[in-house]
């Protein structure tokens, strides 16, 4: 079996079809596989370092803004479009895949068309609850639509829409650590353990409030384990923050660092979780049944990141705050009460692994296994 992944820009449409890749190989370790990406994007990397091969294709996104620089930038979108047809259309004959999948980003929309057009089986992967626009375009064309949550089916044209909501596929390594283990390994012992981090970058809005937290909880000597990561943005300021508050760099219940590189046990250690909500970071809280506290980034495209915090918020498995109504003392108030009522904790742990897809894999398989009939 032949399969073609198609997919980039972000890490959250790499790691899907790195995971469908996974899942098709586990139940056909014979299968052979073609990413297709942009030559600049992290797929160019992440995916041979995985050990696939990958071909290229050269595509944009248009400004909207016209700026002098920005009208520059779109007439090499519009070139790169009039060139994505022909270069989609070579890649597929050479490679003659099978089935096509596409988990989303501007490159998936010129290869999984063509493949669609020339009778290829095809399907894409849905990753937010506010769907991508290449996504939206491709469901009129493609033979089947995975979704991560079903909110997202309302953006789509329903008319003869072929969808299953699978959830989205999430690292085996994150369920093997129970919170005994994990907080061992930590060398924290069984009290209140809070986790917030606003990505590999980091996230201005959260690294601020997370010092005024750091320094409510230590100041009163709670008995709060605490791990934060503040990413590259915060490398400068927030340990100097930490100093200005007289927030002791190591101590037995704080662990502060730049990067968190054993997500999986802090994790597994955690009551309650602050972050943002990406598609990939919610699935993994749901799968692990962790209460959180959501600050969706405002600067996503269609704003997917509140989407994806309200499917959580409203089943009563998080606490929603978009970034313009953060304030330390609300956070802080919010967190308190969470760490005073460990029942309302529990029910929000128990509403999280509520919404947790279990048998993902073999959903997506299933879809697969769809396909591969039509070809």
């Amino acid at each position: 079996m032949k399969v073609l992944l198609a997919g980039g820009g972000t890490g959250g449409h790499i790691n899907p079809a790195l995971a469908i890749a996974g899942i098709i190989s586990s139940h056909c370790p014979d299968a052979e596989f073609l990413f297709v990406g942009t030559p600049n994007g992290m797929e160019s990397k992440l995916i041979p370092q995985a050990g696939y091969r990958i071909e290229h294709i050269k595509v944009a996104g248009f400004q909207r803004k016209l700026t002098p620089v920005n009208i520059g930038r779109n007439v090499k979108a519009l070139w790169y479009l009039a060139s994505s047809g022909s270069r989609a259309k070579q890649i597929l004959k050479e490679f003659k895949p099978d089935i096509a999948i596409g988990t989303g980003g501007y490159v998936a929309g010129p290869i999984i068309r063509m493949a669609a057009k020339m009778g290829i089986p095809t399907a894409i992967h849905e990753q937010n609850a506010y769907p991508g626009m290449t996504n939206r375009l491709l469901a009129k064309e493609v033979d089947h639509v995975m979704l991560t949550v079903k909110e997202a089916l309302e953006f789509f044209d329903k008319e003869g829409l072929q969808y299953t909501v699978t959830g989205l596929p999430v690292r085996a390594e994150l369920r093997k650590k129970s919170k005994a283990q994990a907080r061992a390994e930590l060398g924290f012992d069984d009290s209140f353990c809070l986790l917030s981090f606003g990505g590999s970058l980091g996230a201005g809005c959260i690294n601020d409030t997370m010092a005024e937290v750091l320094k409510w909880h230590t100041g009163k000597k709670l008995d709060i384990n605490h791990i934060h990561g503040y990413g590259g943005m915060g490398k400068d300021t927030f340990p100097q923050k930490m100093q200005e508050y007289g927030i002791p760099e190591k101590s037995s219940r704080i662990r502060v660092s730049e990067y968190i590189h054993d997500m999986d046990t802090c994790m597994a250690a955690a009551d309650l979780v602050v972050c943002r909500s990406g598609a990939t970071g919610l699935a993994e809280l749901e799968a692990l049944g962790k209460p959180s506290i959501l600050i969706p980034s405002p600067i996503v495209t269609g704003n997917h990141q509140l989407h994806n915090a309200n499917v959580l918020g409203k089943a009563g498995a998080a606490i929603v705050i978009e970034q313009k109504n953060v304030t330390a003392e609300d956070m802080i108030a919010r967190i308190e009460e969470l760490y005073q009522n460990r029942d309302k904790l529990r029910n929000m742990a128990q509403n999280a692994a509520a919404l947790a897809v279990k048998d993902t894999e073999d959903r997506i398989w299933n879809v697969v296994e769809s396909l591969l009939k039509k070809s």
